[in-house]
């Protein structure tokens, strides 16, 4: 496995150039850190351009399984000095271990889904989209405003499961209801207004689940356009919760109800 140690190595640079949004939206490339995702992502048969290795990394179990993986799949692999990994990683205690991944493509809605109304935080999108793959949630829609799917606090925050759940980024809030509707998808939004407690609403069945934004809420569209409107109560001085720990409440009550149906039937 070659070392680079030169910030002028052209795939140092194309690694480089993935820091910017512009640039991941050009190529359809992220940068994915950590050995678990990267080694999931190659068992998962996704598309890595190339692995970096720390030099001390290099010489890990999970490392070695990780260049295994690479050389059964034609994956070029790449030891990297610590000063060039550090530009690239977005961990203070980094694992040693990054890969160029490409975006997955994502063909067709199927099954629940979960809807982020102009979510911008990085760590509640990422963690978001880990639990709706644990919660079987298939496919994310982030509507138009929402922030950066593919940057790397929330590709770390995600980790493996960006890769796993379909992501439809970028979609306006008519065309994301006219698909709920067209897939026959029940609309239930997270709102105060008007809302029933979420234990009490139907989540049986095919839902999209929208969370919406961290200081204002769904938007007027998607309370119109709601089937059920949902809340979490809430007790002592707090007004809301965050939404990631939110989304998670909400996507396991939908696991329960339809856990409880299944075991009426």
């Amino acid at each position: 496995m070659k070392t680079i140690r030169s910030k002028d190595n052209p795939t140092y640079k194309d690694a480089v150039r993935l820091l910017r949004k512009k640039n991941r939206d050009q190529t359809g490339m992220f940068l994915l850190e950590g050995p678990r995702p990267v080694i999931d992502a190659l068992k998962a048969g996704n598309h890595l351009e190339t692995v970096f290795f720390t030099e001390i990394a290099a010489d890990s179990p999970e490392a070695q399984e990780a260049e295994r993986l690479c050389s059964e799949n034609g994956v070029r692999t790449a030891v990297l000095a610590d000063d060039l990994f550090g530009r690239l990683s977005d961990t203070e205690h980094s694992q040693g271990v990054l890969a160029i991944a490409c975006k997955s493509i994502p063909q067709e809605l199927s099954g629940s889904v979960v809807i982020l109304d102009r979510l911008q935080d990085p760590g509640n999108i990422g963690t978001i989209i880990r639990t709706a793959e644990a919660a079987g949630f298939g496919a994310l829609i982030a509507i138009k405003g929402t922030g950066d799917i593919y940057s790397p606090k929330t590709a770390r925050a995600a980790a493996g499961s960006l890769l796993r759940v379909d992501v439809f980024e970028g979609m306006e809030t008519d065309a994301a209801v006219s698909l709920c509707k067209e897939q026959g998808l029940r609309i239930i939004a997270s709102d105060l207004e008007g809302a029933v407690e979420y234990t009490a609403a139907d989540m049986t069945g095919s839902i999209a689940l929208v969370i919406g934004n961290e200081g204002s809420g769904i938007s007027g569209a998607f309370r119109d356009a709601a089937n059920q409107k949902v809340k979490i109560p809430m007790e002592g001085n707090i007004e809301s919760l965050n939404a990631a720990a939110a989304a998670a409440v909400l996507m396991y009550e939908a696991v329960r109800q339809r856990h409880a149906a299944g075991k009426a039937e």
